[in-house]
């Protein structure tokens, strides 16, 4: 998936300003060749908290909808580590296994003068790294 500079940093905004709890979001895209990152959507994390987020089950399906209503498709899941590396914790490997094709964006907060951002594909709990 491409994505634009400004869309990273709009992720990476929201990242900043939920920490010290995790923040959560979808990115929507325009199928490519190449795939592209158009929109972010930014989510509650309802369980408020820096080792862990939940998006609600209704919000992840207003979201969905209104994706798909401009047009769009999900494209990523992303969500923010602010004790570790952006790696896919267990959690988020479990949690991927209901979402097979989605990439999943981690912002690591671990320094958060200089966040790190990387993209993996889960399948079938296997973890490969994506270039963004």
């Amino acid at each position: 998936m491409q994505i634009a500079p400004e869309l990273l940093e709009q992720v990476i905004a929201h990242a900043r300003e939920e920490a010290p709890n995790e923040c959560c979001g979808v990115l929507a895209v325009e199928l490519g060749p190449p795939v592209r990152a158009v929109r972010v959507y930014r989510a509650v994390n309802t369980a408020a908290s820096p080792l862990r987020f939940e998006i609600d089950g209704r919000e992840v399906l207003r979201l969905i909808e209104q994706i798909e209503g401009e047009g769009l498709e999900l494209g990523a899941i992303y969500h923010s580590h602010t004790r570790t590396p952006p790696y896919p914790s267990q959690t988020d490997i479990n949690f991927a296994a209901h979402w097979p094709g989605v990439e999943w964006l981690i912002v690591g907060l671990t320094d958060r003068e200089s966040p790190t951002v990387r993209s993996y594909l889960i399948d079938d709990g296997q973890v490969g790294e994506v270039v963004i």
